[in-house]
């Protein structure tokens, strides 16, 4: 059963490299813009990375793994929201993307604290 799951999931993974190696993700972004086409595959691959976080958060063996996980997808909802920023011109994915860093900084502390198994005054 284990040899199945790997299987698929190289497939998968395949599957989506072709998908940004062959068609960029145009819809989101200006049609003048001369890196339209390295925006888009910029995209595909966070959102890409994204969901194995989530995968990891989900199947994560330990908790401090869940911990680490939810902290990279933060920074990597932060680097989305700055290739929003780019590629469509709006100032205020900078702004999300500042309170997210911020909120997440604060979370994994209290994640961090929780886990040691410390109370938030110490």
């Amino acid at each position: 059963m284990k040899i199945v799951r790997w299987f698929i999931g190289a497939v998968a993974l395949t599957a989506v490299v072709t998908l940004i190696i062959v068609r960029p993700m145009p819809f989101l972004f200006y049609p003048d813009l001369p890196h339209l086409e390295f925006m888009g595959r910029a995209m595909y691959i966070i959102i890409l990375a994204c969901l194995l976080c989530l995968y990891r958060v989900w199947k994560g063996p330990t908790g401090a793994d869940r911990i680490v996980a939810v902290d990279i997808l933060g920074i990597m909802i932060v680097g989305l929201c700055a290739i929003l920023t780019i590629s469509t011109g709006r100032m205020w994915y900078i702004d999300i993307g500042i309170a997210w860093a911020l909120q997440g900084f604060i979370s994994i502390l209290a994640l961090s604290k929780y886990l040691e198994g410390k109370g938030f005054d110490e």
